[in-house]
């Protein structure tokens, strides 16, 4: 058995959750390895191939969606990351009645219904082109918004949620369909800072802590899954939630193409993953 966990050129040997399941694998008699989602590779010598940390592919998302396609047998499976790689998702998941942040989709202008708001790509990860705005800051707001929409890209706009400052966003990570553990993602973005994004010297920005779901986060989450097309494929998801004002969790975001699972945060985690990955075999 010998299973690829694709990654980019610029993590060769993977991120962290790589190396954990490389070593989880080998211990159940697979054979792993990282390999480079764009490199040049003989993908038909692998049984597997596992989509990880292919984190540069944001710029050439048909590129990256093509080659998921042309694989024999890939996961998460090809047509769920085509349907995930573009946010434009949330609007499926909000007709299924899932309840996701409010957004406007390619609006003419800047909303003025909300003290504060975040401006990004329908295409990006890692509040890449991501910016929170507030009073004072309408011009250059309209200049981030109009340099998407300039560049040909979906832009969305959301209000930014107090209780992202207070609580931060809850991440659920799943494993073949079941609830595997929780981790507590701290704030990122910093008012006043615009495109150029969160304060790079404060490291609790985007800190990661271990967390315990609540029923009704647990609730949303399966009920966003439930919707997912080919949903019943999924080895790995990673539902991202923040509190609305009433406190009640909303999806910001569904993480089924290559998210941290956060497997440093949970014990046993990296073990139960590779048990999944191997059963696929």
């Amino acid at each position: 058995m010998t299973i690829a966990l694709a990654t980019c050129s610029l993590l060769p040997d993977g991120s962290d959750d790589v190396r954990d399941l490389v070593g989880a694998l080998g211990s159940l008699g697979a054979e792993a390895e990282p390999v480079v989602w764009d490199g040049d590779v003989d993908w038909s010598r692998y049984d597997l191939v596992v989509v990880r940390s292919t984190w540069d592919y944001t710029s050439r998302r048909d590129e990256f969606v093509a080659w998921a396609e042309s694989l024999p047998r890939v996961l998460n499976p090809a047509e769920v990351i085509r349907w995930n790689t573009d946010k434009r998702y949330l609007r499926d998941l909000a007709g299924a009645g899932v309840p996701v942040v409010p957004t406007l989709w390619d609006p003419d202008d800047i909303p003025s219904e909300w003290p504060e708001y975040v401006i990004k790509p329908a295409v990006s990860i890692g509040s890449g082109d991501t910016a929170r705005w507030g009073p004072g800051e309408e011009e250059r707001a309209r200049a981030h918004l109009r340099s998407l929409r300039d560049a040909g890209r979906t832009a969305m706009v959301q209000p930014y949620l107090s209780a992202v400052d207070s609580v931060g966003e809850t991440a659920l990570v799943f494993c073949d369909g079941e609830y595997s553990h929780a981790g507590r993602k701290a704030q990122i973005l910093t008012a006043g800072a615009g495109i150029e994004g969160p304060v790079r010297n404060d490291r609790t920005r985007g800190q990661v802590s271990a967390s315990t779901a609540t029923e009704a986060e647990l609730d949303v989450a399966n009920r966003a899954l439930a919707a997912v097309p080919g949903g019943e494929n999924l080895l790995y998801a990673r539902v991202d939630l923040i509190p609305g004002p009433d406190g009640s969790p909303l999806i910001i975001e569904l993480e089924l193409t290559e998210p941290n699972l956060y497997l440093h945060h949970a014990p046993g985690s990296a073990e139960s993953f590779a048990k999944a990955i191997a059963a696929r075999l």
